[in-house]
């Protein structure tokens, strides 16, 4: 037998009636269409078949002689074994009140006797495809609700683990001798009593954006509640809803019980949605409507809740230029905050560098080694593409190397992002009047001649700073600098 889309030809099909013509009529009808077949002339063997052969299919008699099929169909769906087994009752005629009686026991459908063949084979091909199907989305969501609780239970954890974390970093931590975050500080201190603020925090990846959310929350009056960070782009979409605003017992098929999504989890507390451009779109009014009434509804419930949650966002890219919502994204930003990147404040690299070296030799038992002057030289010179993050994963990198002695020019690894590091600049080819429009001064004349060079890798690589690194075999704070240096003057 084959059916379109769905292979039945194992099913197995029980077949309760006791009456001999009848049962062998259907046998050989259902045999010749390629189903297997069980047989049982009364209830109990019928009960008795289902809970341990499982058939696919129950095609039950209304009159047997050791109790009515009503009741048989009753207590197959009281076990949880049986209880998703379709039944098909079979009664000598149509009458409203055994057809009702039989769907209220639990039946699917009804054949009249006597049968017609090809009527009977369409019903079970019916009804079997449905099981099939009702199946396998069983299975999915089951498994979407696997997913769910792993995913708050890893939330759960990461909370503990944020506390932990702010508790050792709190702002006190912070390692800010730059004005810029000094700032940045100033303006945290007031986001911790004004508790009820949403905040947008804008940064390049590894700035510490996290880490400001953090000490926000922790360092005002929702710190002994939770705080719950969320990777937006790690969201798949058909799990968004549930995870972020929960689900009741039989919201879908497989919700086997009740769950707590992001919001309810963060009660009281924090909601730190990490890379929030990524965040499904049809995601975005939802969150919107959350933050404008402070209410949610679960998915399948039928009131909605309170929503006393702090919403934190972070991206480490333009939203606007992302398509977020304009709307959401002014909601968001109540308050901003933008966290420049590691080389616009040089200030901060060998405090912070010293900062993470005390801080790795504490956790490995070591007395803090020196740093060499070469190294700090080097340290300050480098660009960070992956920031304060990047620093602390040197830092960490070149204390393991050294086995705890001093620390070399040796012991680091720099430019991991693949930009060779070098601090020879090739000049190029100026041409006979650019040379005699140069100062007569060499510094001046190099300076210049450098500009020169710059400005035409930048014009190659479309004004990207990254790419004229790339093509001048430097590294890109050098052009920063001499950027810089150009406007300053």
């Amino acid at each position: 037998m084959s059916d379109v889309g769905i292979d039945l030809r194992d099913a197995r099909i029980l077949i309760v009636d006791d009456v001999p013509a009848s049962l062998d009529a259907l046998r050989q009808a259902l045999e010749a269409s390629g189903y297997r077949i069980l047989v049982a002339p009364n209830g109990g063997l019928a009960l008795e078949i289902a809970a341990h052969r499982t058939p696919d299919l129950i095609l039950l008699d209304v009159m047997l002689p050791d109790m009515d099929g009503f009741e048989v169909c009753r207590r197959l769906k009281e076990e949880e074994g049986t209880r998703n087994i379709p039944v098909l009752f079979l009664t000598a005629q149509q009458e409203s009140r055994g057809v009702l009686e039989g769907f209220a026991a639990g039946g699917l459908d009804y054949i009249v006797k006597p049968f017609q063949k090809e009527e009977v084979l369409v019903r079970i091909r019916t009804h079997l495809e449905r099981a099939r199907l009702l199946g396998a989305l069983v299975e999915k969501n089951r498994a979407l609700e696997e997913e769910i609780g792993r995913r708050q239970a890893l939330s759960r954890r990461l909370s503990q683990f944020s506390h932990q974390e702010a508790e050792r970093w709190g702002i006190a931590g912070f390692v800010a001798e730059s004005r810029r975050l000094q700032s940045i500080l100033e303006e945290i201190e007031l986001l911790q009593d004004a508790h009820k603020v949403s905040v947008l925090i804008s940064g390049e990846s590894g700035t510490g954006k996290e880490l400001v959310a953090r000490a926000i929350h922790f360092g005002g009056p929702r710190r002994e509640e939770p705080f719950v960070p969320v990777n937006c782009s790690a969201i798949p979409r058909e799990l968004a809803d549930s995870l972020f605003f929960g689900h009741v017992k039989g919201a879908f098929t497989g919700a086997d019980g009740d769950r707590d999504g992001y919001f309810a989890l963060a009660e009281g507390g924090t909601l730190f949605l990490d890379e929030i451009g990524d965040m499904p779109t049809e995601l975005q009014p939802k969150l919107l409507r959350v933050l404008e009434d402070g209410r949610f509804r679960p998915l399948g419930a039928r009131r909605e809740r309170e929503a006393d949650v702090r919403v934190i966002a972070a991206s480490n890219s333009d939203l606007q230029e992302k398509g977020f919502r304009r709307d959401l994204y002014f909601r968001l930003a109540q308050f901003s905050v933008a966290m420049p990147p590691l080389r616009r404040r040089r200030e901060d690299i060998q405090p912070l560098a010293l900062h993470f070296l005390q801080l790795f030799a504490q956790e490995m038992n070591l007395e803090p080694p020196t740093l060499s002057g070469g190294v700090l030289e080097e340290l300050q010179e480098y660009d960070y593409p992956g920031n304060v993050r990047e620093l602390k994963n040197i830092v960490e990198g070149a204390l393991i190397r050294s086995r705890g002695n001093d620390i070399e020019v040796e012991h680091l690894e720099l430019g991991r992002d693949g930009f060779p590091q070098t601090e020879e600049m090739p000049v190029g080819a100026l041409s006979r009047a650019e040379l005699e429009g140069l100062s007569t001064s060499l510094d001046q004349a190099l300076e210049q001649a450098e500009k020169f060079v710059i400005q035409r890798a930048l014009e190659q690589s479309g004004n990207s700073v990254a790419g004229a690194a790339r093509l001048l075999g430097t590294y890109r704070n050098r052009i920063y600098r001499a950027l810089d240096k150009g406007e300053g003057e």
